[in-house]
């Protein structure tokens, strides 16, 4: 009458074994990050290749390789939420962001201004720090997917003309909107796609970078 009882002993304990081997092997080096600064031309990042190239720049220099990074970014052909591989990502003090794209784009995302961190493992500013950095450029609605006419031409515009969707890191606003919490998916740029454009509203031209494995 034991042996049942002995088999699904083993068994559960057996699965957890397997369960922990599985959390003590996942990779939680830096797969997420913030740009801890934009091209310097404004929304001009040089189209989707000139961003993902930029986002592994930066964690080259940081010291993070062997991964394929790409910047959360939408374009008029593509949609941000294609681009940034399966998940699960972990920022540059391990801690996770999220498991998977369907995570990413819900209220259990952990993405907050202590959180969204450089490549450099530095907090950005946000709305009450001087100067406000807290805008990132995604042109994106929040389910992550493109909104063709604000990606300042699909990242290729500088001036005075267009208009790009950004996020706010922080997760703070001017009120307690929906959109003022996004980290997607806030507000426009005004005043165009320049350098100063971007910082009128509280940007910098810096944007979210993911590894796609």
């Amino acid at each position: 009458m034991r042996r049942p009882i002995l088999v699904a002993a083993t068994t559960t304990v057996a699965a957890l074994a397997a369960s922990a081997s599985v959390a003590l092997s996942q990779d939680k080096t830096m797969s997420f990050f913030v740009t801890s600064v934009g091209s310097g031309k404004g929304a001009d990042l040089g189209g989707l290749k000139g961003a993902d190239a930029h986002c592994a720049s930066l964690a080259e220099a940081a010291g993070v390789t062997g991964k394929t990074w790409h910047a959360y970014l939408s374009s008029s052909t593509e949609d941000a939420r294609d681009r940034i591989g399966k998940g699960p990502w972990f920022n540059a003090k391990g801690e996770k962001i999220a498991d998977d794209v369907a995570s990413l784009h819900s209220d259990a995302n952990g993405i907050t201004k202590k959180t969204a961190l450089t490549e450099k493992g530095e907090m950005i500013n946000g709305r009450g720090d001087t100067p406000n950095r807290h805008d990132m450029l995604t042109g994106s609605k929040p389910d992550g997917t493109r909104i063709a006419d604000q990606t300042c031409g699909d990242w290729t515009m500088s001036g005075a003309e267009g208009a790009a969707m950004m996020g706010h890191h922080d997760r703070t606003g001017l009120d307690d909107s929906a959109a003022a919490k996004s980290w997607n998916s806030s507000h426009a740029s005004r005043g165009g796609c320049s350098q100063e454009a971007l910082k009128g509203t509280g940007g910098d031209g810096l944007f979210y970078c993911f590894a796609v494995e």
